[in-house]
């Protein structure tokens, strides 16, 4: 009897987590060791949470820069869980939250973030464009930094 239910009792903690998990956000790719498994979410322990997207677990939230998202810690919340005492964060629901675009590939195990909007809308709101640098018709390279100060018009053209 008490062997069946230590069985089960590790069957249902090895159920508890992925093997591994990629996430690409902004140039990097992040390999995360265990996830918790889920069919939708993407759940990383809270010390992975840096490395996967910048954000950092507080006591108010989940933060990086001025912006922190409030976060239920004390319960489990959607957000935030403890299964078989480690603590386990919702990546994609704080993606949502964000209005942050992600993309999975289920069997690859790949997810893939795209910018958060508001991480963006500094430079929008300061009516500055970001800096970067291309190169003139005779391959010089020009960044738009170069100019700064002078009044200056962009003409951009595609062929599609």
């Amino acid at each position: 009897m008490v062997r069946a239910i230590t069985l089960i009792c590790l069957i249902s903690l090895s159920s508890t987590a992925l093997a591994k998990a990629t996430v690409l956000y902004e140039q990097g790719t992040n390999v995360v060791a265990e996830t918790l498994s889920d069919a939708n979410d993407l759940w990383v322990r809270p010390v992975d949470l840096p490395a996967v997207n910048g954000f950092e677990l507080k006591p108010e939230g989940a933060c990086i820069d001025d912006i922190c998202v409030p976060v239920r810690q004390e319960e489990d919340s959607d957000m935030f869980v403890t299964r078989a005492g480690v603590a386990w964060f919702n990546v994609t629901g704080l993606a949502g939250r964000l209005q942050q675009p992600y993309v999975v590939d289920h069997e690859q195990g790949v997810w893939s973030f795209g910018a958060i909007p508001a991480r963006r809308s500094a430079f929008t709101q300061q009516h500055l464009a970001p800096d970067f640098t291309l190169s003139d018709m005779d391959g010089n390279p020009l960044s738009l930094s170069d100019f700064k100060g002078k009044k200056i018009m962009l003409l951009t053209w595609a062929s599609w």
